[in-house]
């Protein structure tokens, strides 16, 4: 067998991560459904329903598992997206709140299946790396009071302005 990725992200679910996926899909519009296995007999699901979804979502692939009630999601682990502008901030932060996620502070909002996610723009990246710790402590001042992200603020607060 072929590895095509060495390292998968594995996401525990309570229920639902076949709609969960489709929303990913669908918010995103780069992904596809690799394989759907279901629970056999004689197993800790329901017979029949949805055990686990492999999937790549912007050419990652991505595992996505309904193992019950054992284990929760929480801002342990997140997903980080690199936006190439604040449109993109702004359609993916309301796109990954719908159906019941919430915001949460400096560009993490929580999809409506738990699982959080950091929309940041790319720009933020080059900030937080520029030479000058003035600069970028300023930076972090500024994204510690948001939810959503604003570029525009965080360039003014880098630029001193």
């Amino acid at each position: 067998m072929h590895i095509q990725q060495k390292l998968t992200p594995f996401i525990w679910y309570e229920k639902g991560a076949e709609d969960a996926v489709a929303h990913y899909l669908k918010v995103f519009g780069s992904g596809h459904v690799v394989h759907t296995q279901r629970w056999g007999e004689n197993s800790p699901g329901e017979a029949g329903s949805v055990m686990v979804v492999q999937f790549e979502l912007l050419g990652q692939q991505m595992t996505a598992f309904n193992g019950g009630p054992h284990f929760k999601l929480n801002e342990a682990f997140s997903l980080m997206v690199a936006c190439e502008n604040q449109a993109e901030v702004d359609h993916l932060w309301e796109q990954l709140q719908a159906k019941g996620g919430k915001p949460k502070a400096c560009g993490w909002v929580e999809d409506a299946w738990g699982l959080s996610w950091q929309v940041i723009p790319a720009a933020w990246f080059e900030m937080i790396r520029d030479p000058d710790p003035a600069r970028v402590q300023r930076v972090f001042q500024a994204i510690w009071a948001m939810e959503k992200i604003d570029l525009a603020a965080l360039q003014k607060a880098y630029d001193g302005a």
